[in-house]
């Protein structure tokens, strides 16, 4: 298939990956994407204990010594493996605590990934916040204004995570991001200094930070971190001009094709807005990430580091567990997956399922399981697991079978009928990676600790307890959600509350 050099420019200017939008077309029309299905739920998986680990308590672990030992060795020989836990009958038996303090030592292999996403202006889009909850959208609509004015076409990760009881504007998602890092570095150090254990500091303790950004925040985002060398929430902690040089790789956009009403052959789409001849380019979903970030994670693996994290940047509870990273190094799992136990307001979103092929998957309420079907469930005791997009991956397993997951994550064409048009649109979804796994570990996890994400604007107001009293009786969450804010804040972002403002330490 041949592209004009006029097309070819215009799509280019416009940040089209034309040479990937093309093998993309070409699959299409060769039927290579016939056989990929909508995720279909068949069953509900149950908290086994093995597979399906109930994460929101403390946690033991039962594993053969002599594997325990061995898989120590090869990860982390300067860590005392002996020294934790206790054997009975062969096994190992180590507590919460053995598990936490592991974890921790483990932190030089691990590097911490964010999934940036777009600009905030959808995040800030009055018709979809007020469709939300109308109620609460009239309570918080003068919070709702002054907000999205300083949210509107800045990257989301940018922008305040939460509002100060005083009413003033709290830290950005991503300077909370990296602070939480900064203080773990510095809590593998202690601990390592605790345990009288030689320190590494190569490769650094959970960094480099790396992220996938697109066209839209790339520049915006580069400027803000070279501004953050004197960020009052980074500038008390060691090590942050090395947190602010994260990996980075841009995610391009990929074409619009033809709407499948006009047939086959399909084509680019070419009539953006009504315009002719004018292309239409759209990202192409967080799964890209297996081949964007695909040359990160063979640096990372060949620097040393064994684990990888990766989430989304709205989520203020996607932060470094150790405890979660020493099970999946002793298990030797590919990968594990945090799920949440669902709320009555988790309505949006994928819960984990068994799919039409007997794999856990991750199924849309809605498109793939009716919300009734999820009720039904529930009602004979089902606990339902609701997705809170936060993968820890094992380098090894991932470096190495990247391009596979790439090329067989699937590729889902929708048809779409919006304001530049009817037209078809190719994303891949991070989170269908988790059928695709051999033995994925999945952690049930504390959704107030694990998931304060804010896909809208509305609901970061609703987390800072913004009128807590009046919105607690629009919302039952709500108080459950300023408190799951406040605890984050204090333990694992170091944050105090002083002055009706959270301030550092």
């Amino acid at each position: 298939m041949t592209v004009s050099s006029d097309l070819r420019a215009r799509m280019e200017k416009l940040g089209i990956d034309v040479d990937q939008s093309r093998a993309i077309l070409e699959k299409l029309n060769d039927g290579a994407y016939d056989h990929v299905q909508p995720v279909r739920a068949e069953g509900i998986p149950d908290i086994d204990g093995t597979t399906v680990l109930d994460r929101r308590g403390e946690t033991s672990l039962h594993i053969d010594n002599t594997a325990y030992l061995r898989r120590l060795e090869d990860l982390a020989p300067e860590i005392p493996a002996n020294r934790f836990g206790s054997v009975e009958k062969d096994n190992r038996i180590l507590s919460h605590i053995d598990l936490e303090t592991i974890g921790t030592l483990l932190y030089p292999y691990l590097s911490y990934g964010v999934l940036n996403g777009g600009s905030a202006t959808s995040y800030g889009d009055r018709k979809k916040n007020e469709s939300f909850d109308s109620r609460l959208f009239e309570l918080y609509r003068s919070h709702f204004d002054e907000l999205s004015s300083v949210s509107r076409g800045q990257p989301k990760g940018l922008t305040p995570a939460y509002i100060n009881p005083d009413g003033s504007h709290g830290a950005s998602f991503l300077e909370l991001k990296f602070r939480m890092l900064l203080r773990g570095a510095e809590r593998y150090r202690q601990t390592a200094i605790e345990h009288g254990i030689a320190r590494r500091d190569e490769p650094a303790p959970l960094l480099p930070a790396f992220e996938m950004t697109s066209l839209a925040t790339e520049k915006a985002l580069r400027s803000a971190y070279a501004s953050w060398h004197d960020s009052r929430y980074l500038r008390d902690l060691p090590g942050s001009a090395d947190v602010l040089t994260a990996e980075h790789r841009v995610q391009p956009l990929i074409s619009a094709f033809t709407h499948s009403s006009e047939g086959t052959p399909r084509r680019f789409f070419t009539e953006a807005h009504g315009e002719p001849g004018r292309p239409l380019g759209l990202p192409g979903g967080h799964g890209q990430n297996f081949s964007v970030l695909a040359p990160v994670y063979r640096a990372l693996r060949t620097a040393g580091k064994r684990f990888v994290y990766l989430g989304n940047v709205d989520n203020l509870g996607y932060t470094v567990d150790p405890v979660s990273l020493a099970i999946l190094a002793l298990r030797e799992a590919p990968a594990a997956f945090d799920f949440v136990f669902r709320t009555p307001v988790d309505v949006k979103g994928g819960v984990l399922v068994f799919d039409q092929s007997g794999d856990l998957n991750c199924a849309d309420i809605g498109p793939a399981i009716a919300k009734e079907e999820v009720f039904r469930y529930e009602e004979t005791g089902k606990k339902i697991l609701f997705n809170c997009a936060t993968g820890l991956f094992d380098l090894d397993y991932l470096a190495g079978n990247i391009d596979r997951i790439a090329a067989d994550l699937p590729m889902r064409i929708s048809d779409q009928d919006k304001d530049a048009g009817r037209y078809s649109q190719a994303e891949q979804v991070t989170w269908e990676v988790i059928s695709m796994l051999p033995d994925p570990l999945i952690f049930g996890v504390d959704k107030y600790r694990r998931f304060l994400a804010a896909k809208m604007l509305l609901e970061t107001l609703l987390t800072s307890g913004i009128e807590i009293d009046r919105a607690a009786e629009i919302q039952r969450s709500a108080r459950d959600l300023h408190g799951g804010l406040e605890r984050v804040l204090r333990e694992e972002y170091g944050l105090v509350l002083r002055d009706r403002r959270w301030l550092p330490v």
